[in-house]
């Protein structure tokens, strides 16, 4: 089942299934990868309760491992619909007795999505339901249609362009120690279809609150504005995919040298019983 909203400059396909955008469109135009499993087989999963992929493929919890796949489950579950008009739409995910077995905490987890010219608003509450500190990750994965040969992306911060950005660089699927410096022309980054065979561009340390992807004439056709503290920039690497992914992320995957338990996972949030965490991204059309 899914919930279309609609204004007069755009349109957009919310799944109750991960409560996933699947379609932003204005006009004709379709910005979002449509999911073709020869490439990556979704649109915009939410990523909760972890972002990337954890040490061992497990976390440890007051002396108990618990395995987990990257990503966490959220993005794999049916949501129910809270409300929905005409522009704006709400979905909520409980902790239930098939959650608690992987994931030892009560939880309620809402999505909503707001329309507005053509700007998509995508709102996350996490709120712990439980009696116990909640610890958790959450993060976003829109991949929208583009080129990686002779396409851009550029980055902003407080709204200037910036010169260079730290990478943290990945090893297989958990993230090295070592970072490089990347330099920038007026903001902008020139790909190939080689910009992403090393995996994703990881930038943390909120270096960025904006991420614009532009086509080959350096014209941007769509971004994402954000609070998160990291964000991912990814394309699946050496596929020559016809899409990249704008990622911002409260969280982030494992350290090859992380041997902590989950409440030291970097980067990572945590919630007293009856607290909120309440954020969220825009997505634009231009």
């Amino acid at each position: 089942m899914n919930i279309i909203l609609k204004n007069d400059t755009a349109s957009c396909v919310i799944d109750y299934h991960g409560a996933e955008l699947k379609s932003f469109k204005k006009g004709d135009r379709e910005y979002m990868w449509q999911a073709d499993p020869a490439f990556w087989g979704r649109t915009s999963p939410v990523l909760f309760p972890f972002v990337g992929g954890l040490k061992n493929k497990e976390f440890v919890y007051q002396g108990t491992a618990y395995p987990m796949g990257q990503h966490g489950f959220a993005r794999d579950m049916d949501f129910s619909l809270v409300s929905a008009t005409q522009t704006e739409c709400f979905f909520e995910l409980l902790s239930n007795e098939e959650t608690l077995k992987k994931y030892p905490f009560d939880f309620k987890l809402v999505l909503g999505y707001r329309l507005e010219g053509d700007s998509l608003s995508v709102i996350w509450s996490v709120t712990n339901t439980g009696s116990k500190e909640l610890f958790f990750s959450i993060g976003a994965h829109p991949a929208f249609n583009a080129t990686l040969d002779g396409s851009y992306f550029a980055l902003y911060k407080d709204g200037k362009p910036v010169d260079e950005f730290v990478n943290s660089i990945f090893g297989a699927g958990l993230l090295t120690d070592d970072k490089e410096t990347i330099n920038l022309s007026q903001g902008k980054m020139k790909l190939s279809p080689e910009s992403f065979d090393g995996d994703a561009f990881v930038i943390e340390d909120s270096q960025v609150d904006e991420v614009r992807l532009l086509d080959k004439m350096g014209q941007p056709f769509v971004g994402a504005k954000f609070t998160a503290p990291l964000v991912g920039i990814w394309s699946p690497p050496k596929k020559n995919a016809p899409f990249i992914c704008i990622e911002p992320w409260y969280g982030r995957a494992d350290k090859e040298s992380f041997q902590g338990n989950l409440e030291d996972r970097e980067w990572g949030n945590s919630l007293k019983p009856g607290e909120e965490f309440l954020v969220d991204y825009k997505i634009t059309l231009f």
